[in-house]
């Protein structure tokens, strides 16, 4: 097995995944509905914040790179590149991946392009089912019309502060009140979804040494050497491979990281819990997909009903206590998550990255 499929199961209620225009959604045409959805790369940095958590890490920092250029006669900063540092001791960066290419400047070497590609592949996370997840309108306001110590400022054409007196004029025969905005009505999310995972345990802790496509500088692969990093080679070719001690250091904070990783940037006032109903795991894409499913209500077209399906061949699948108030199972345990931990572990831990 060189590759590890994780297909976990979340409800959601009455929250926000991103905000764009509301919150990202697209149409799906069969039913004719607006399905929210959160891409892959949120759910991303949401696991690789877990993930530094579990080890107690610090994130590797980012380099912005910014010039500066004469526009109309006055310079001016403009953007340039952003990287990170392209070190894998740092497991966000081993794990994340990284992309460094320089921009080409007159009259100074030009450097080579650093590029790793993420041994996880992260789906986005989208509805179970489009008949299973929706979005619903909420209506807004910033109220303060209770204090008595507000300060109302009210200006002219000419940016003058009006009196008192001109202000309650001009209020004069008016139902407003100057303490209270209404907000526009903003999509809040709910329902079932599910995100896919696929972990490449030949590149995991492997990093290319192979100078025809750089993946490192030759400073960082002299540092990782002395750091105890081992030789070592895969199918991609040669590779300095994590020492077995911080390996099963990072294993079990990337375990805990896939189990438990959760949305942190939608805003408090929609916050979620998104709590995990089910998850599955196996080596087998196809079987897996079939693990969490949906299917059209026999009676009713307009209807679905969430399955999770307990006896697949090759597939382990652990439920959650609160899964059994929205899908029919009998297969809820206190402890699901924790065994859903540790069969990821024993997984990883299997597999030896030392002689692929």
């Amino acid at each position: 097995m060189s590759t590890i499929y994780v297909r976990t199961l979340k409800r959601a209620e009455h929250t926000v995944f991103c905000v764009a225009d509301g919150q990202k959604y697209y149409y799906d045409s069969q039913f004719h509905k607006r399905i929210p959805f959160s891409s892959g790369q949120q759910i991303k940095r949401s696991l690789i914040d877990s993930l530094c958590k579990a080890i107690n890490q610090t994130p590797s920092p980012t380099t912005f790179i910014s010039t500066v250029e004469t526009v109309k006669g006055k310079k001016e900063i403009s953007e340039g590149e952003v990287y990170g540092t392209c070190d894998p001791t740092y497991a966000d960066q081993l794990f994340g991946g990284w992309m460094k290419a320089n921009k080409a400047i007159e009259g100074v070497k030009k450097e080579k392009t650093l590029k790793r590609r993420s041994p996880l592949s992260i789906s986005a996370m989208r509805a179970l089912h489009p008949l299973l997840a929706g979005l619903e309108k909420e209506a807004a306001s910033f109220d303060r019309s209770e204090r008595p110590n507000n300060v109302v400022i009210v200006r002219d054409e000419k940016g003058n502060e009006l009196t008192n007196e001109q202000i309650v004029e001009l209020l004069d025969g008016k139902d407003r009140s100057l303490s209270r905005k209404w907000l526009n009505a903003s999509d809040r999310v709910s329902g079932l979804f599910v995100v896919d995972f696929a972990i490449d345990l030949r590149r995991l802790f492997s990093v290319s040494i192979n100078s025809f496509e750089p993946e490192m500088s030759e400073s960082t692969i002299e540092k990782l050497k002395n750091e105890g990093w081992i030789e070592s080679s895969n199918v991609f070719g040669p590779c300095l491979t994590v020492h077995k001690e911080l390996r099963e250091s990072w294993i079990k904070g990337l375990a805990k990281a896939i189990i438990d990783w959760r949305i942190t940037s939608n805003q408090s006032r929609t916050f979620s819990l998104m709590d995990t109903l089910a998850i599955s795991i196996s080596d087998n894409a196809n079987t897996i997909a079939g693990s969490i499913r949906a299917k059209l209500s026999e009676d009713d077209s307009k209807k679905a009903d969430p399955i999770i399906d307990e006896n697949l061949k090759g597939v382990e699948t652990f439920i959650t206590l609160q899964a059994g108030a929205f899908v029919h199972t009998k297969g809820e345990n206190v402890d699901a998550l924790e065994k859903a931990e540790q069969h990821l572990i024993d997984l990883m831990m299997a597999f030896d990255y030392e002689n692929q």
